[in-house]
C-alpha cells in the first residue's frame, strides 16, 4: 500500500518503483488492421448476432507512467485542495425546460436527511392538472397582446373563440381522459417533443453547462492544479451519489410542500442513446433497496477514454486514491500519442450520430459493449487542456470554454460531465433531457457545502490502497469512423465560433437590497431585461422565463411569460421623458404584480403553454388538421413554437450559474442567479445576426437595475 503522504513527497526513482510493484495491465504492441480505442468493459447483453471484425493497436506497449511531478500547492501530507462546479438552463417549448426558477432556496436547504427517504412521497405527490380551457385561452389573449395591433388582436380574438367553441372542445375532452390514466400526463409527450425528437445537435443546442465558482472562495486559476482540485470535488460527489442510493438526500420543498425527487435519480448513472427518428434514455441508477448500481467513473482525456472504479472492496476510493488514478491517465496520456476522439462523434446532429454508433457496432460487437460502459457510468470526468481566464466577477471564458469547449473531451448524451481545466478552473456540462438544472444544483450545493467545511482540503487518510489502474477503453474503428471524427470536429468548431457569450457579475447590489426593497428578486431581474430589450430594439421582446412544477408527480417546468401588457406600459414609461416618476414606479408595481401572480399560477400547474402543447399533440395523434390557433401569426409572434427571443433561466440564489444557446437565431439566451450583494449574468446571442449583441444587451440590463433602483428611491423623497 503506498501512503498518499509518500506519494506526494516520494523521489521519482521512489514512485516509480512503487509504481511498479502493482501489476499493470499488460499489452502487445501489433500492427493494426483497424485503429482500436482500449476501453475497460465488462459482458453485456447485446445483439445476438453480429459479425466480429478483428483490429489491433498502433499504441506502444503499456509501461509504467513517468514519476509523477506533484502539485505545489499540496504542500506536505495528506491535505488534497478541491474545486467544485455548476450547471443550469436550457431551450424552450419545442426543446429543454428550463431552469426551475429559483423555487429552491439552497442555503435554506438541510442536504442530508436521518429521518425520511427521499423518495419516500413520491407515490402520494398529487397528478399534473389539466387547466379549465377558458381559462388557458383567455391567458393565451392576454399574452400575445403586447405584438399585435387592434385588427391583427382582433382576428386573433376571432380564432381563439372559434377555437374554443369547437376542435379545441373536442381535444381539450381527449386531454382530460389522457390525464385520468396517468399521473402526468405531459411527461412522455415532453421528454419526446422537447428533447429526444430534435434532430439538431442537441450538445450544441440544447445542453446546459455551468462555471464553478470556487474562484471566490477556495483558490484562483492556477496551473498545475487540476487533479489535486478534481479529486477531492469527485469524492464529494461520490458521497452524494452514496447518500442519494441509501435515500439519505433531503426531500425539497416549497414552503410546506412536498417536491418530487424524481429527476435525482437520472444524476448518475444516465446517458441519452442516438436513434435514427428520435433517441431515448438509458438510467442504471438504483438506490440500495432496489439493488446493484454501476460504481464506475469515465475519464476522458486527449482524445483518448479510461474507466475505474469509484468502489474497492465495498468501500468508496478517497482522494487520495482519485489522484492516484487521474495522475496516471494523465502522465500516459501526456506521454502517448493522443486518442482518436471518439467523443466528438456526440456533438453530431442525432440522425447521422445514430447512423455512425450502428456502424461502429456493426465494425466489432465489441464496440456495443463498450459504449454501453460509457452510459452505465456515474458520470464522465473530463481533463481539459484549456485555461480559462476566470475572475468572480467575469466568467465568460470560463462559461464559453465550459459549454463549448473541446468535443472531444465531452461526452455530449451524458448526463454530468464534470470538467476539470488545466489551471484548476471547473466547469459543469450536462444533457439536459433527464432533468432541470436544480436538481444538479442540489448536487452542487452539497459538494461546495463539504469543501467549504473542510477549507478545501482533504483531512482524511492518507493511506492509498492497490486498487486496479486504470483501463483504456478501445474502440474498433476504421478510415471510415477517423474521417467522420475530422468532419464532425470541423462543423462543431464552425458552429461554436459563432457564438458571442458573455457572463459578468452586477455588483452593486442584490438580494438583500431588493427585499429590503420588498421587490421580488427575479421579478426584478425579469422587468430589467425587458426594458434592456426594449432599449436595445425598440420593441418588445417576447420571453420564456421558467416556472417549476415539481409539486406534482413528475413534474418539471412551466413557462412564465415576462413580456406584459403591464411591462411594455412601463417601458414605454421609462422611455418617456413627459412621463412623472409616480407614474413610473405606479406602473412598475403593476408589472411586478402580474409577473408574481403569474408565476404562482405556473408553479401551480395553471400556465397555459404545456395546455396548448398538449391540445396540439392530441390533434396530431388523432390525425386531425393543425388547428388554425397554431398557425396564426400572434402564436409565432409571442414566442410560441419555440419563437422566444429571450430564453432565460433563474438558477437559484446560490453562487452557482450556468448557460445554454438562444432559442431562435435572432434571440438571446439569458441565465442569472441572484445572491445577497451581486447578480451574476450570463448572455449569449449569434454573432452572425446583426441585430443581436449579448454584451450591449447585458451592460445595458446592468444599468437598467440602476435605474430602477432610483426610480424607488426618488419617488419616496
Amino acid at each position: 500500500m503506498l501512503s498518499f503522504t509518500r506519494l506526494l513527497t516520494a523521489q521519482p526513482s521512489d514512485l516509480s518503483r512503487s509504481l511498479c510493484r502493482t501489476s499493470l495491465p499488460s499489452r502487445k504492441s501489433t500492427a493494426p488492421a483497424n485503429l482500436k480505442l482500449f476501453f475497460y468493459s465488462h459482458p453485456t447483453p447485446g445483439p445476438p448476432e453480429r459479425r466480429r471484425r478483428s483490429g489491433r493497436s498502433l499504441l506502444p506497449p503499456l509501461r509504467p507512467p513517468r514519476p509523477a511531478r506533484l502539485p505545489d500547492a499540496l504542500g506536505s501530507g495528506a491535505e488534497v485542495r478541491a474545486a467544485s462546479w455548476a450547471g443550469l438552463g436550457g431551450p424552450g417549448w419545442q426543446r429543454a425546460g428550463r431552469v426551475q426558477a429559483g423555487i429552491c432556496i439552497m442555503e435554506k436547504q438541510v442536504l442530508e436527511s436521518t429521518e425520511e427517504r427521499t423518495f419516500q412521497y413520491q407515490d402520494s405527490l398529487p397528478s399534473l392538472p389539466v387547466p379549465p380551457l377558458d381559462e388557458s385561452l383567455s391567458k393565451y389573449l392576454d399574452a400575445v397582446k403586447p405584438f399585435l395591433n387592434q385588427e391583427e388582436y382582433q382576428r386573433t380574438e376571432d380564432i381563439v373563440k372559434k377555437f374554443e367553441n369547437g376542435i379545441g372542445k373536442e381535444l381539450h375532452q381527449k386531454l382530460l381522459e389522457r390525464a385520468k390514466m396517468r399521473r402526468n400526463w405531459l411527461e412522455d409527450w415532453w421528454l419526446n417533443v422537447a428533447y429526444l425528437d430534435l434532430r439538431i445537435s442537441t450538445q450544441i443546442h440544447c445542453n446546459m453547462g455551468g462555471p464553478g465558482p470556487y474562484i471566490e472562495h477556495c483558490w484562483p486559476p492556477k496551473e498545475g492544479t487540476q487533479i489535486e482540485r478534481a479529486c477531492v470535488n469527485i469524492w464529494h460527489t461520490l458521497k452524494y451519489w452514496d447518500l442519494l442510493r441509501a435515500e439519505k438526500v433531503t426531500i425539497e420543498r416549497s414552503g410546506n410542500t412536498v417536491l418530487d425527487m424524481n429527476q435525482f435519480r437520472m444524476l448518475f448513472c444516465t446517458c441519452k442513446i442516438p436513434g435514427v427518428t428520435r433517441d431515448s434514455i438509458g438510467t442504471y441508477f438504483k438506490t440500495e433497496a432496489e439493488g446493484e448500481c454501476p460504481s464506475h467513473l469515465i475519464v476522458l482525456c486527449r482524445g483518448r477514454v479510461f474507466a475505474f472504479d469509484a468502489m474497492h472492496e465495498g468501500s468508496m476510493v478517497t482522494p487520495p486514491e482519485i489522484f492516484r488514478q487521474l495522475t496516471y491517465i494523465q502522465k500516459r496520456c501526456h506521454s502517448e500519442p493522443d486518442g482518436p476522439g471518439l467523443a466528438a462523434l456526440t456533438s453530431n446532429e442525432r440522425t447521422k450520430w445514430a447512423e455512425l454508433r450502428e456502424y461502429l457496432i456493426d465494425l466489432d460487437p465489441k464496440n456495443l459493449t463498450l459504449l454501453e460502459k460509457i452510459q452505465r457510468s456515474l458520470f464522465v470526468v473530463c481533463l481539459d487542456d484549456s485555461s480559462p481566464h476566470a475572475t468572480p466577477e467575469d466568467y465568460t471564458e470560463l462559461t464559453r470554454l465550459g459549454l463549448t469547449g473541446d468535443p472531444t473531451v465531452r461526452w455530449g448524451d451524458k448526463s454530468y460531465n464534470s470538467i476539470f481545466f488545466s489551471n484548476g478552473t471547473c466547469s459543469a456540462f450536462c444533457d439536459h433531457s433527464p432533468f432541470d438544472a436544480m436538481a444538479l444544483i442540489t448536487m452542487l450545493a452539497y459538494a461546495e457545502k463539504k469543501i467549504i467545511e473542510n477549507e478545501g482540503k482533504w483531512k482524511g487518510s492518507d493511506n492509498v490502497r492497490d486498487i486496479p489502474w486504470p483501463e483504456e477503453l478501445v474502440f474498433t474503428v476504421d478510415p471510415k469512423i477517423i474521417n467522420e471524427i475530422g468532419r464532425t470536429k470541423e462543423l462543431y468548431y464552425k458552429q461554436v465560433s459563432d457564438l458571442q457569450l458573455v457572463s459578468y457579475a452586477f455588483t452593486s447590489f442584490g438580494k438583500a437590497l431588493l427585499r429590503k426593497k420588498k421587490l421580488h428578486p427575479d421579478t426584478f431581474v425579469q422587468l430589467a431585461l425587458q426594458l434592456a430589450y426594449y432599449k436595445c430594439h425598440g420593441r418588445p421582446g417576447c420571453c420564456y422565463e421558467t416556472a417549476m412544477t415539481r409539486r406534482f408527480y413528475h413534474g418539471r417546468t412551466e413557462t412564465i411569460r415576462p413580456c406584459t401588457m403591464e411591462a411594455v406600459e412601463w417601458c414605454k414609461s421609462m422611455l418617456d421623458p413627459s412621463d412623472s416618476t409616480y407614474q413610473r414606479l405606479q406602473l412598475m408595481h403593476k408589472a411586478f404584480a402580474k409577473h408574481n401572480k403569474m408565476r404562482k399560477e405556473c408553479e401551480n400547474g395553471r400556465g397555459f403553454d404545456r395546455h396548448l402543447l398538449g391540445l396540439l399533440l392530441i390533434a396530431q395523434e388523432q390525425g386531425l388538421p393543425v388547428p388554425e390557433l397554431y398557425g396564426d401569426k400572434a402564436f409565432t409572434a409571442s414566442g410560441g413554437g419555440g419563437n422566444f427571443v429571450l430564453s432565460t433561466s433563474l438558477t437559484g440564489y446560490t453562487r452557482f450559474s450556468g448557460s445554454a444557446l438562444p432559442m431562435v437565431q435572432h434571440g438571446y439566451g439569458f441565465f442569472y442567479s441572484i445572491r445577497d450583494d451581486r447578480i451574476v449574468a450570463t448572455c449569449s446571442s449569434w454573432k452572425s445576426c446583426p441585430e443581436t449583441d449579448a454584451e450591449v444587451l447585458c451592460r445595458t440590463m446592468f444599468q437598467c437595475f440602476h435605474d430602477m433602483l432610483q426610480l424607488t428611491v426618488t419617488a419616496q423623497l
